[in-house]
């Protein structure tokens, strides 16, 4: 692989206009002949920067797919993808992990926590791997905002599962990325924890300056955030500023009414 331009690698202009990641006619077909199935058909999409975007879809729609290959966790049959306008086609393997370490943080439903360590060190272990300091402010910061000053010491097996899932949210936030991922978060969670976990990414976005990229099958969810990206067969199909349980609820009922859509890039407001 050639090695990546200055210009590849020159992120977006700051400013609120500026979108903190973007795909571009994105494609991935897994499979070859008669057996392959496109998980992403043609996926153009922005995600605005210090926002908070819930993705929403049928099963096998492609929103998991999407945020690995956005996040560089899997890689484009056709297309790009551009976390803070740095084409990933054009790093190679090594530069990607980097890029993944010091400027996407991550979260999982199963929390992935590793259980021989505190907290306190979950928190710090991407900033560790990858050689960077964010500082002890910022980091404490962090801790305060997710509520787990009272439980650094504590290892996995001694946390509730809400407490792990802040743990994990603390460490996605630690190394200051421009973008959180998070898959599936509340997934675990009862409704009264995920409201927290939501609540932290929502204060992420506005106290923090953090951008949020959320896939999730729950309204209830997808009502946290400021806009829903909607997905069906590997298509857009729309999105929807201001969302409320009962406005997405309803989409998601058309959307399986309709079968495949064709890809549709009109917003519902």
């Amino acid at each position: 692989m050639p090695a990546a331009t200055a210009d590849e690698l020159r992120p977006y202009p700051a400013g609120p206009a500026a979108p903190a990641a973007r795909v571009i006619d994105a494609r991935k077909v897994y499979g070859r002949g008669a057996s392959a199935v496109a998980a992403l058909d043609g996926v153009t999409a922005s995600f605005p920067a210090a926002r908070f975007t819930a993705v929403m879809g049928p099963s096998g729609s492609g929103k998991s797919t999407l945020m690995h290959c956005l996040a560089g966790l899997d890689t484009l049959t056709e297309g790009r993808a551009l976390p803070g306008g740095t084409d990933l086609s054009a790093l190679d393997d090594s530069r990607r992990t980097q890029l993944r370490r010091t400027r996407i943080g991550f979260v999982f439903q199963a929390f992935n926590l590793l259980p021989m360590l505190t907290a306190a060190e979950n928190i710090t272990l991407p900033a560790d791997l990858a050689g960077i300091r964010p500082g002890k402010t910022w980091v404490d910061t962090v801790i305060e905002i997710t509520g787990l000053a009272g439980r650094l010491s504590h290892r996995p097996g001694q946390l509730s599962g809400g407490e792990q899932q802040r743990v994990a949210v603390a460490r996605a936030l630690a190394t200051r990325p421009e973008l959180v991922i998070a898959d599936e978060p509340t997934g675990n969670l009862d409704s009264h924890t995920s409201q927290e976990i939501l609540g932290l990414f929502g204060t992420a976005v506005r106290e923090l300056g953090r951008t949020v990229v959320m896939v999730t099958h729950d309204p209830a969810a997808a009502a946290s955030s400021d806009r829903v990206l909607f997905l069906a067969d590997g298509r857009v199909h729309g999105s929807m500023e201001h969302p409320t349980a009962e406005r997405v609820l309803d989409r998601m009922k058309d959307m399986s009414a309709v079968g495949r859509p064709g890809q549709h890039q009109g917003a519902d407001r």
